[in-house]
């Protein structure tokens, strides 16, 4: 009794919806094999991808008088490292420079190579001229062909990464999909990984990613310091221009009247030298500056770490052919079995 008013409460009678669902067995053999061979058909044309990844960590400078503060908050479960930072471009932003077209447009000229050995290019050429799309997807493009698109005023004076077409555009959205930097809030590791449809070319972009993101960071912390660094060297060459001006001047003047008693030449001779001294001292002590500016810029190149190099990957991470082939065939059944059982299940 118990058992027939659970089978009330969910609508169904289970033995005999079991026993309808054997009846139809012809009709599973028929849905089944034609929904496996679609399937099949559907998911080759599918071109494969290979992911790899590479993993890094930056040096970070942190703010030794908020020591205690971060202790303290840390206890209590809170993380302010983030906020320590002397950085204005905060690490946790790293990821977001693929937003940014000027950098995705630095990353096209990276030459890459296949496989088979049969491309050699550059990333921009590889994505408009190389990619593999499925059967269904040469109609479409021949299609947009017919109308070519209108190039932008901007594009005729110069390739401007800010002003670009609508087909140019989808360049720059292919490269943001296939290309990833995440930055781990605790451990500050930047990973960056990368997909393509050939396992070398993987490899060869998520190396010349990380090089180049290691050049923007050290650009970018060292900028202020190498300002610095131009201007007192600007400045000691100017002070020892006018110190050799003054050596010289003294040493010629000292020459032509060193058998010359009078007082006057004496004074002269005296004021130049204190001249010449204190364009000394001056050329002296931009020197010192200019060195510290030096040493400035060696202290805010970051070193890093590579955790983690891209490798070439072996398997295809996508797409997953088995596991797509068993999820549309066990689909498949379960639509069959609601199709045979739609009189029976109460709405």
């Amino acid at each position: 009794m118990e058992e027939k008013k659970d089978q009330e409460i969910i609508g169904v009678n289970w033995n005999y919806a079991i026993k309808e669902i054997l009846k139809h067995k012809k009709l599973f053999l028929k849905t089944l094999p034609i929904t496996f061979i679609i399937s099949c058909a559907y998911i080759v044309c599918i071109p494969r991808t290979y992911t790899t990844e590479a993993r890094l960590v930056p040096e970070i400078d942190n703010l030794d008088a908020n020591g205690a503060l971060s202790s303290i908050a840390s206890s209590f479960g809170f993380d302010l490292g983030d906020m320590q930072t002397t950085d204005a471009i905060n690490p946790l932003l790293y990821p977001d420079l693929m937003d940014d077209n000027g950098f995705v447009a630095s990353l096209f000229n990276i030459k890459v190579k296949n496989v088979d050995g049969d491309i050699h290019t550059n990333y921009h050429d590889y994505l408009a001229k190389h990619q593999k799309s499925p059967w269904w997807g040469y109609p479409i493009d021949w299609i947009k062909n017919l109308f070519p698109e209108t190039p932008q005023e901007g594009a005729k004076k110069g390739y401007d990464p800010y002003y670009i077409s609508k087909k140019e555009d989808g360049y720059y959205q292919a490269a943001r999909n296939n290309i990833s930097i995440s930055t781990d809030k605790k451990t500050g590791v930047i990973t960056i990984s990368v997909t393509a449809q050939d396992a070398l070319i993987a490899k060869t972009l998520a190396d010349s990613i990380t090089e180049r993101l290691q050049q923007f960071i050290t650009i970018y912390r060292t900028n202020k310091a190498r300002v610095d660094y131009e201007y007192y060297k600007g400045l000691a060459q100017e002070a020892k221009n006018e110190y050799e001006k003054a050596r010289q001047i003294y040493g010629s003047l000292s020459d032509a009247n060193s058998k010359v008693a009078l007082r006057s030449i004496e004074l002269k001779l005296e004021d130049m030298e204190n001249d010449m001294q204190l364009k000394f001292n001056a050329y002296t002590t931009i020197n010192t500056q200019l060195q510290a500016a030096k040493a400035k810029v060696q202290e805010r190149t970051p070193a890093f770490t590579l955790l983690k190099g891209a490798s070439v990957p072996i398997k295809p991470t996508a797409p997953k052919r088995m596991i797509f082939v068993a999820i549309m065939v066990v689909l498949a059944f379960l639509a069959t079995s609601v199709y045979i059982l739609r009189d029976i299940i109460k709405p």
